[in-house]
Formats: C-alpha cells, structure tokens, sequence
C-alpha cells in the first residue's frame, strides 16, 4: 500500500523545503518535507482557516490537530505569546518537522511536537485548532474528532477549516448531532471554517 502523510513512518527519502509562510501579520521561516501534508506551500484550507479567522485573544494551553509540519501551531504561539502549544501529528517525519521548525523560530519553550500516543491522558486544551485530515476516511476521522474534542475545556473551543466538497456540511451536522454546539465562522474558495464548542 501507498504511503501517505496520514501514515506513521512515510517511506521515501526525505527531502526538505524552504519556504515563508505569512500568517495572522507575521512571516514565518519554516521548513516543509516531503512526506508530510503540503510540502512546499501553505495549502488553500489552512491559508483560509488564517485569513478569515483571529488568533486567540488570550493566553491558553493550545492544540493544532494534525499538525503537519507545524504552521498553525507555530502561528499560535507567535500570534499569543502569553500560549502554550501541543502540534500532535500520526506522521513521526511531521512531529520532528514540527520541533526543528520551532526550534528554528524561538517557540521551543513553549511548543511541543508529539504523536497522540505521546500526549499525556489528562491533559486539555482551551482551544484545538486544525485542518483535520479528512481523506483518512469518515469513520477514522469521526474517531479521531471525538477523541480530541472530548479534551476541550469546559468554556473551549474547537476551530477547523474543511473542504465543501469533502463534506464540511454533513460534518457539521454530525458533530451537531453529537452534542457539540457547531456553527460555521466564515465560508471561502471552497472551505468551510467551523466553531465547535463542547456540550453544555
């Protein structure tokens, strides 16, 4: 079976690339790989989810979802200095991707790159932020949402961008279903940026 960047040790010889992505009025030198989502660019999804929306307005314990090599976590942490950032990715080239990218802005003391496995039982978030991996499959990627969003504080939120026409509406509609209170923030070039907030 092919691998993707959904996979945990994705095959291939890693090649990096450098880029500068420009998020929330900063611009960021990262690095991208192959092997992990959106080598050599910022994706449409994500460059939406950052222009239609806010950073946080106050300091908190953070989460980005499949973090990719690590843009939006590493937007949070530079957009609110006073937050702290867990970058959790499947793909264990991402996790160090994430890292060396921190460590490369100044954000190591307060972003932490690690496979969900390695993110301890107990321990919530304010907000989680994502692009969620959607070709993982619908029930995979239920699974996934509800291991996540249970760890949101009571007052938190959850903030995902996902595409139209890979059934953003019908999700929405299922995490409704599900107890969260779900509501679209903005709506462009094909992606839906949604709001879930935990059960009362």
């Amino acid at each position: 079976m092919d691998d993707h960047y959904f996979s945990a040790d994705p095959g291939g010889v890693e090649h990096r690339t450098a880029l500068t992505v420009s998020v929330w009025g900063h611009e960021l030198a990262v690095e991208s790989a192959s092997g992990v989502f959106s080598d050599g660019r910022l994706d449409i999804g994500t460059s939406v989810l950052f222009r239609e929306t806010d950073p946080p307005d106050r300091p908190g314990h953070l989460l980005d979802l499949g973090c990719g090599y690590g843009v939006i976590a590493l937007a949070l942490a530079t957009a609110q200095p006073g937050a702290t950032v867990v970058a959790v990715d499947v793909n264990e080239r991402a996790v160090r991707l994430t890292a060396d990218n921190a460590r490369r802005l100044g954000l190591s003391a307060r972003v932490t790159a690690a496979t969900p496995d390695n993110v301890p039982p107990g321990e919530d978030f304010d907000e989680i932020w994502s692009n969620p991996p959607i070709r993982i499959g619908k029930q995979q990627l239920h699974a996934l949402l509800l291991r996540w969003l249970a760890r949101l504080r009571p007052e938190g939120r959850a903030v995902l961008v996902v595409g139209r026409n890979l059934g953003a509406d019908s999700l929405q509609r299922w995490l409704t279903d599900q107890g969260f209170a779900c509501r679209r923030l903005a709506s462009a070039k094909g992606f839906r940026v949604l709001e879930v907030r935990p059960p009362a």
